[in-house]
C-alpha cells in the first residue's frame, strides 16, 4: 500500500473512532435518564485495513428504584408500552413515570397516550396499578372497586431491530417485526422506575482507552504525512 493509501485508510478509520466516542458520550450524558438504553458501536477490523462498525442497543433492564409515587411503573424484565402522540403516531417506551391530563387520562410526561387510552376519575380514595398492567381505584369510602383498563406491554421478536427515537421511545422496522402483546404476565411494579442501563465506570473507561488510541493514531498519521510530503519534495 502506498503512503497515500496509508493516509486516506488513517482517516477514514479515525472517523470512526469519532463516531464511537459520539455514542460513549452519549451513553455518559444519558445516565441519570430513567429507563435509558446503553448502545454499543461494535468495531470490526476487515482484511483490507478499513475498520467497519455497527450501532446496537444493549435491552437489558436496568436497576429498578423505589419512588412510592402511585403514577410510576417499571418493567422488570423484556418488554415495551406502546404510546401514542396527539398526530396519532405510535413508539415503543420503558420509562413509567406518567401523569394525568386535565381530562383524567394517562399520559407520559411528554405528552404521549399511554395503551388506548386510560382514564382516571377526578377523585378516588387509592390507585393500583396491578403486576400484570391492570389499574383498579377505590371509592373514597374504601367500599367501591373498578377497573379503568390496563397498561399493555408488548414484545418484538428482534428488539435490536428496533429505531431509536427521542425521550426513549422506539419505533419498529421490518427488522424489529411487529409488536406482540404480552398477557399473563407480572412484570409491571408500581411506586418504581427503571434506571439506566448505563454502566458509567465502564463508559470512562472506554472513553480513556478510545481517546489513547486516537491520539496514537493521530501521532502515526502525522509522521506519515511528513515522510510522504518529505519523499514529494524529492521528486520534485
Amino acid at each position: 500500500m502506498t503512503l497515500q493509501g496509508i493516509i486516506n485508510k488513517g482517516i477514514v478509520n479515525s472517523e470512526l473512532q469519532f463516531e464511537k466516542m459520539g455514542y460513549i458520550s452519549s451513553n455518559a450524558a444519558n445516565y441519570n435518564t430513567n429507563g435509558y438504553k446503553g448502545i454499543r458501536f461494535e468495531q470490526i477490523l476487515n482484511e483490507n485495513g478499513y475498520l467497519s462498525g455497527v450501532e446496537r442497543t444493549d435491552f437489558s433492564t436496568g436497576a429498578i428504584q423505589r419512588t412510592s409515587r402511585v403514577l410510576d411503573v417499571a418493567i422488570d424484565g423484556m418488554g415495551f408500552i406502546p404510546v401514542t402522540s396527539k398526530t396519532g403516531e405510535v413508539s415503543y417506551t420503558r420509562e413509567g413515570s406518567f401523569t394525568v391530563d386535565k381530562e383524567g387520562y394517562l399520559y407520559t410526561n411528554d405528552g404521549w397516550l399511554v395503551g388506548d387510552g386510560i382514564q382516571v376519575p377526578l377523585s378516588y380514595d387509592n390507585l393500583v396499578i396491578k403486576p400484570n398492567g391492570e389499574i383498579e381505584v377505590f371509592s373514597n369510602d374504601g367500599l367501591q372497586r373498578e377497573t379503568l383498563g390496563t397498561i399493555p406491554l408488548v414484545n418484538f421478536r428482534n428488539p435490536e431491530g428496533l429505531k431509536r427515537g427521542d425521550n426513549n421511545k422506539f419505533y419498529l422496522t421490518a427488522e424489529s417485526g411487529e409488536p406482540v402483546l404480552s398477557k399473563n404476565h407480572t412484570k409491571f411494579k408500581q411506586g418504581n422506575l427503571e434506571l439506566t442501563n448505563v454502566d458509567l465506570y465502564n463508559e470512562t473507561n472506554s472513553m480513556l482507552r478510545l481517546n489513547a488510541s486516537m491520539l496514537a493514531s493521530f501521532s502515526i498519521m502525522k509522521a506519515i504525512n511528513s515522510m510522504y510530503s518529505k519523499t514529494l519534495q524529492l521528486n520534485q
